[in-house]
Order: C-alpha cells, then structure tokens, then sequence
C-alpha cells in the first residue's frame, strides 16, 4: 500500500475491511470468556489477554492519531478490568473506522498504518486465540473466509460465525 494515495476509495475500503476482520476475529477470541482467562499467564513474565487487549486498544488509538493528525505519539494506558478494556479497543476500532469512513484526509502513509498498528493487533489476535486454549478455555475453528465481515462493523457485537469445527 506504500506509494498508494491514502486517500484513495480502494485505500480506505481495504483498511476498513481489515479494521471489520480485526474485530471480527477479536471479538471471536474474547466472547464469552471468564475473568479467569483475562487473567491467564502462561508463563512468568508473560502478558495476560487482558494486558494485551489493553495494548491492541492503544494501537489502534496509535493508529488513529496518525490517521487524523499525522501524530506518531504513543500513550500507554493503564489496564482497566476485563469487560472495560474490551469496550475500549472495540471503541478505539470504531473511532478509526469511522475516520475512514468519513472521507476526512489520511494523514499518513497508509502502507505504515497498516504494517505497523493494525497488523500488530492482528498478531496479539493469534494470541488471544491461542491463549484460549491453554487456559482451558477453547474455542472453535472457523473457515474465515466464509466469515460475514462487512465494513464499519467494528464491535463486539459480531455476526455469528458459520458452521465452526474442532481441533483434533
């Protein structure tokens, strides 16, 4: 997406569809999941779901100031329980998309915000997944590709998924 203008229709429509994809399997990877997991450390040292929700929100607040002001400042909020941290990155998503959405100028490379915060939330969304299942909480598989992800749909409230599978 580099050297593409980040004011380009194509641009924006790609970048929102991500930003729904992102939501979609985020709030697959955190619906319906127990405090305990929020709490989850699977080894010293290491960030709980919860920790890294907090994060995945202050990327996209990242991402966003970049978008709007042409801002590359980084803030790191203090994590908040469970169910609030969860509202605040669908929140910061939906901030983002909705600058998108609104035509207002891309203040930054759209290639950079794409490989910097957004896919890094992406990678933490792995995690997420993955951390389900080691703290005893698994969920299941899904053909992604068949998923119903529509652009400006950023919260948790998701379609449900199609037919899921188990993991042998």
């Amino acid at each position: 997406m580099s050297g593409v203008p980040a004011d380009a229709p194509a641009t924006r429509a790609l970048l929102r569809h991500v930003l729904a994809t992102l939501a979609y399997r985020t709030a697959k990877a955190v619906r319906g999941t127990p405090d305990a997991y929020a709490e989850f450390l699977a080894a010293p040292g290491s960030n709980t779901p919860r920790t890294i929700v907090a994060h995945m929100g202050d990327l996209m607040d990242w991402v966003l100031r970049m978008a709007r002001d042409g801002e590359r400042r980084w803030t790191t909020a203090t994590p908040q329980p469970w169910a609030a941290e969860q509202a605040r990155f669908f929140a910061a998503v939906t901030a983002l998309d909705v600058h998108l959405a609104s035509g207002a100028p891309i203040a930054w490379d759209a290639g950079e915000l794409f490989q910097g915060g957004i896919a890094d939330a992406l990678t933490h969304t792995g995690q997420l997944a993955m951390l389900r299942r080691l703290s005893g909480h698994p969920m299941k598989g899904e053909n992604y590709s068949r998923a119903t992800i529509v652009a400006g749909r950023t919260g948790l409230d998701q379609e449900p998924p199609k037919p899921e599978f188990e993991f042998g």
